[in-house]
């Protein structure tokens, strides 16, 4: 009997799998939003596809890789071979695992950016295949999943490589917006609360915030003088940190500059320091592709230099550690890239849950209209209760989408090649991947996409000041 009605409970879930967001997740979020709850699906799935990648660069998973058949050679093939042959499989599998499960995903998603351009509301057609049909999605993903292990080796990594190193670099643009962003949100969270009173606590937790922020900036400054560069070499690693500090320091000073506070009143040092530590990061993302080793230390063998400094003695110099770059044996994922993990997960759900009022998010994927919000904001307590229906997520996109569903996908598309490129450490795979190797192009990349970062929040202080006769508020 238990079985019976077990099957029956199970059974009731299959109609929300083919329907939408608001039946899907009914239970656990009963006051939410179908244009939230469906933005946190497609987070999840693409975080769910990032644990798996991550899971595929193990020893273990690499290993049982290794003794599927076909998979060791230039391309997946169903054939009989000797398991035993696994000890002599020189192939990066956990890469090209890794490139596979990511090919699939931007596919999905930029498939899916093609499919919902133009959708204005969620009576379009379109919107019932992005709000729902949860369970075909999902098959679909993994079909194209399965199916990209049989996709031949040669010009496919190159190219695909080139086109993660191009989508990483726009997604890096996309982390600042988002990041921008969650700084002015607590900027006017606090200004709101300091309104209300008690504003000396207030202004203390946005100072303390910022001055955490600039001495985690500085001391990363220094580690990076420290280990990445020597006083005889390592010139390219010299400039770099030192033109990026430089930079730090001039949008912090144009951030709190009276012209610029007196037309850009929500600037101020906390936007500035979360871009100091996101330019720094990416600075010290860059080095750890630094193709010369002796300028390249890896972080595990930095952080035991720090950990244990009385392993040389005091009136010498403890030799710089240097990192290997993977071997033929496998690569272990790389501790520096949980840090863009991170901050890719933290920009991911801020994105799937931020409104579309007056955000910097807005002009990027979102186009809900104002009078749609304020619609919205007035109309909040009709829900499906007041009809005697179960308590689901509210659908808040009859008289216009909340957000753009192509662009949104879009971003998803390049956050599949982002994780693909920081899960493989941005190492560059031969046409079989037998071979990866750390190359100037991804430090340049990596470089380059911190200097346009530097540049448009300098240009987003500036152009209120320059273009007057714009509104930018």
């Amino acid at each position: 009997m238990g079985a019976v009605l077990g099957v029956c409970s199970l059974a009731s879930w299959v109609p929300c799998l083919c329907g939408g967001a608001s039946c899907l997740l009914c239970g656990c979020c009963p006051n939410s939003k179908n244009s939230t709850v469906t933005r946190l699906i497609y987070a999840s799935i693409l975080i769910l596809g990032t644990i798996v990648s991550c899971i595929m660069q193990t020893e273990g998973i690499k290993n049982q890789l290794k003794k599927v058949p076909g998979f060791c050679e230039g391309e997946f093939k169903i054939k009989m071979v000797d398991l035993k042959a696994d000890k002599d499989c020189d192939v990066q599998v956990g890469f090209k695992a890794a490139y596979r499960i990511s090919f699939a995903l931007a596919i999905f998603f930029f498939a899916f950016y093609l499919l919902m351009l133009k959708v204005k509301t969620s009576k379009d057609p379109r919107a019932a295949i992005h709000n729902g049909f949860w369970f075909f999605k999902i098959a679909a993903i993994v079909g194209i999943m399965v199916g990209s292990f049989y996709i031949p080796g040669g010009y496919f990594t190159t190219v695909w490589f080139v086109i993660g190193m191009i989508g990483a670099a726009i997604f890096i643009l996309i982390q600042l917006v988002l990041l921008v962003d969650m700084a002015l949100s607590l900027n006017e969270c606090c200004v709101n609360r300091m309104e209300e009173g008690n504003s000396r606590c207030w202004y203390a937790v946005l100072l303390f915030i910022t001055s955490i922020l600039y001495t985690l900036s500085i001391i990363s400054v220094s580690l990076l003088y420290i280990y990445y560069t020597k006083p005889d070499g390592c010139t390219e690693n010299k400039f770099f940190i030192s033109i990026n500090l430089i930079l730090c320091v001039v949008v912090s000073i144009i951030s709190i500059h009276p012209k610029i506070q007196e037309h850009h009143p929500r600037s101020g040092l906390l936007q500035s320091s979360i871009i100091t530590l996101y330019t720094v990061y990416l600075t010290w993302s860059a080095l750890t592709n630094e193709p010369d080793q002796s300028c390249n230390p890896s972080l595990w063998s930095i952080i035991t230099h720090l950990t244990a400094p009385t392993l040389a003695p005091a009136n010498t110099t403890a030799p710089v550690p240097t990192s290997d770059l993977p071997t033929q044996s496998g690569h272990f994922l790389e501790y520096g890239n949980f840090f863009g993990l991170l901050t890719f997960a933290l920009c991911l759900v801020y994105s799937s849950i931020r409104t579309s009022t007056n955000s910097q998010v807005s002009k990027l994927t979102l186009s809900g209209s104002e009078s749609v919000i304020l619609r919205e904001t007035s109309t909040s307590g009709a829900s499906d209760d007041e009809e005697g229906q179960p308590r689901r997520a509210v659908d808040n996109e009859k008289e216009g989408v909340q957000y753009s569903y192509a662009m949104f996908h879009l971003m998803l598309c390049l956050a599949s090649l982002y994780i693909m490129m920081t899960v493989t450490g941005w190492y560059s795979p031969d046409a079989e991947f037998q071979n990866v190797t750390s190359k100037w192009p991804a430090v340049w990349v990596k470089i380059s996409s911190s200097w346009v970062c530097l540049l448009l929040y300098a240009w987003s202080l500036v152009a209120p000041v320059v273009l007057t006769n714009r509104d930018f508020s």
